[in-house]
């Protein structure tokens, strides 16, 4: 073999060589990449895996249960104590039957200290009343109109009659509202809560209804 096909040999080999090494790196390169996207890949399923965990979870902390959330509970029975506020300060003011007077200035004083531990209990759960659950909503609207009918009728014994029939209905509803709500809470210290403006919401209903047999039909005697 002379020179010069000897030489071209060695860089036929050479290239060959080169030509390898090259398919090699390329391999190598294609496999780390590969290795990578892979990684990435399942670290983003992973990601989506707890986000999407994340999400039933928060989920879970406003399914309804019976109608109710905790925040539309909170909202409805702060509905409540504001409309009782309302009406009963107001009775307080207008009422002429010196029991009807007093029934209004306690429940009134009651709902206040109700809407205080409310808040205070929405405040450490750290849930944000949901006042536009369509009971909040309606109670809201039903509390405004009645207050709106009582303010504009005349004083006398018929609106102490009106007064107390009012509550007598309205302690009704709403006591039915809280019990229903109390069932189908899962927060201990709510359901505690609930369990205690029942109480205060029955004790109402039934002072209210004692006035109405005794007090007011004994008005309604005399003057007959």
């Amino acid at each position: 073999m002379n020179t010069r096909v000897a030489g071209r040999t060695v860089a036929a080999l050479t290239a060959v060589l080169v030509v390898g090494a090259c398919n090699t790196r390329d391999r190598n390169a294609t496999d780390t990449l590969g290795a990578r996207a892979d990684t990435a890949t399942t670290r983003t399923a992973a990601a989506a895996d707890t986000a999407a965990r994340r999400v039933d979870t928060a989920a879970g902390t406003v399914a309804k249960r019976g109608g109710w959330t905790d925040a539309s509970i909170l909202a409805f029975a702060g509905a409540a104590n504001a409309g009782e506020i309302r009406e009963g300060e107001l009775a307080a003011k207008k009422a002429t039957n010196p029991a009807v007077k007093a029934f209004a200035r306690q429940m009134a004083a009651d709902h206040r200290t109700l809407m205080s531990e409310g808040k205070s209990l929405a405040s450490k759960m750290s849930v944000t009343p949901d006042t536009t659950d369509d009971d909040v909503r309606d109670l809201m609207k039903e509390s405004a109109d009645d207050l709106k009918d009582l303010t504009e009728k005349t004083a006398g014994a018929d609106w102490d009659k009106d007064f107390i029939d009012h509550e007598i209905k309205g302690h009704k509803d709403v006591l039915d509202k809280l019990q229903d709500a109390a069932k189908n809470t899962t927060n201990p210290q709510l359901r505690t809560a609930l369990e205690k403006a029942t109480g205060k919401v029955q004790e109402h209903l039934t002072k209210a209804q004692d006035i109405k047999d005794n007090a007011l039909n004994k008005d309604s005697t005399r003057k007959g």
